[in-house]
């Protein structure tokens, strides 16, 4: 018999109360949230074995990280504050997070030189770097227009996305593959649309395709303005990444080789999330294996059976285990993130669940 929410919540607190302990004790001895991770690594009930390839603890630190995204603990609407979710991330003692412009004027009215110091103090604080700096949807989504005007605007605010990236220190500056302007379905985030969960008599699957619509025209189109953007990153010493979503230009890791062997610049990288893989049916450690040489970030999620919902993290099916067992095997270097949707539950204790999980696979 499933377990009831509540139920559920408690299995979770019995399933840690032995440790309260230990967590007094590392206390009062002065450990670090860090060092108390550790502590407990082994401690906790976990969802990985240490695998042969994790680094033994005389040769260093793993050379992969864990962060967390902040959006995880904030919306997305226009200027929404990140630094309570900096303060949070910090204290539960991920490696790094990354910072999102939700909003297209947020670029003008919140992320001014006096926010990113305040900002940069905040991170400073809470020991996280900046992973990534990230350009929502709406902020770029004329990047895929074949309209010369909307696209140099979007160009101009993906150039100072760069430069605010850049001032937080942050080596990547990352969007979504946008998905074609000529096409139109029933929610705004065209990716979401991807199932109809109780259809109505007669009811289809459908997105609007523009009469003008040619696909060829706006890959070409695409692929050149790849490079131009990749041009701004590079002069604010930055890399790129794009991530893929369902109808989107880049929808998964074989569109993206298909991208980077028109652009062939080391500076493009793939940002793979592994719950929109799966939800695509692609196993995650074989998409990996695939872009070995161009995966620079990855964002970390759960799914549940049916792959359709991103669950919280330890109620799905992800392999996590085989997910940095292939990380391992192609000698990445870079951060794994958890991206959770907002579920009703403890989002707190579900980050905190996921930074002991992969400090378990990693072997950190």
């Amino acid at each position: 018999m499933k377990a009831t929410p509540m139920e559920h919540k408690q299995q979770i607190q019995s399933a840690h109360e032995p440790h309260r302990g230990l967590q007094e004790e590392t206390a009062r001895q002065g450990v670090s949230r860090r060092g108390f991770l550790g502590a407990t690594a082994l401690a906790l009930p976990g969802f990985c074995l240490q695998s042969a390839g994790a680094a033994d603890s005389s040769s260093g630190r793993a050379e992969i990280k864990v962060g967390c995204l902040s959006w995880c603990f904030h919306d997305f609407s226009p200027g929404v504050d990140p630094e309570p979710a900096i303060e949070t991330v910090g204290e539960l003692g991920f490696d790094g997070i990354e910072l999102i412009v939700a909003a297209p004027e947020d670029l003008r009215t919140f992320w001014t030189d006096a926010r990113i110091d305040r900002l940069k103090q905040k991170l400073d604080r809470a020991r996280l770097s900046v992973s990534q700096f990230v350009l929502f949807q709406p902020v770029v989504e004329d990047l895929s227009s074949t309209k010369p005007d909307a696209r140099e605007r979007a160009l101009d605010s993906f150039e100072t996305g760069c430069r605010l990236g850049a001032k937080l220190g942050a080596p990547i500056v990352n969007i979504v593959a946008p998905w074609a302007r000529e096409l139109k379905g029933p929610t705004s985030y065209l990716p979401r649309y991807y199932e109809i969960p109780n259809p109505k008599p007669g009811e289809k699957f459908h997105i609007d395709i523009a009469p003008d619509f040619n696909w060829e025209r706006v890959w070409a189109q695409f692929v050149e303005t790849t490079k131009a953007c990749l041009a701004r990153a590079k002069a604010h010493g930055l890399k790129f990444t794009i991530e893929h979503h369902t109808h989107c230009l880049i929808p998964d890791a074989t569109a993206f080789l298909r991208l980077w062997d028109h652009v062939r610049d080391p500076a493009l990288g793939f940002n793979l999330d592994t719950g929109w893989t799966l939800l695509q049916r692609e196993y995650p450690p074989v998409a990996i294996h695939k872009v070995a040489k161009q995966l620079m970030n990855l964002h970390m999620r759960d799914i549940d059976g049916q792959m359709r919902r991103f669950v919280h993290i330890g109620e799905g099916v992800m392999d996590f285990q085989a997910i940095i067992s292939a990380l391992k095997q192609i000698g990445f270097r870079g951060f794994v993130s958890i991206e959770q949707d907002k579920h009703p539950g403890d989002m707190r204790e579900t980050c905190r669940r996921f930074l002991q999980l992969m400090r378990e696979c990693i072997g950190s």
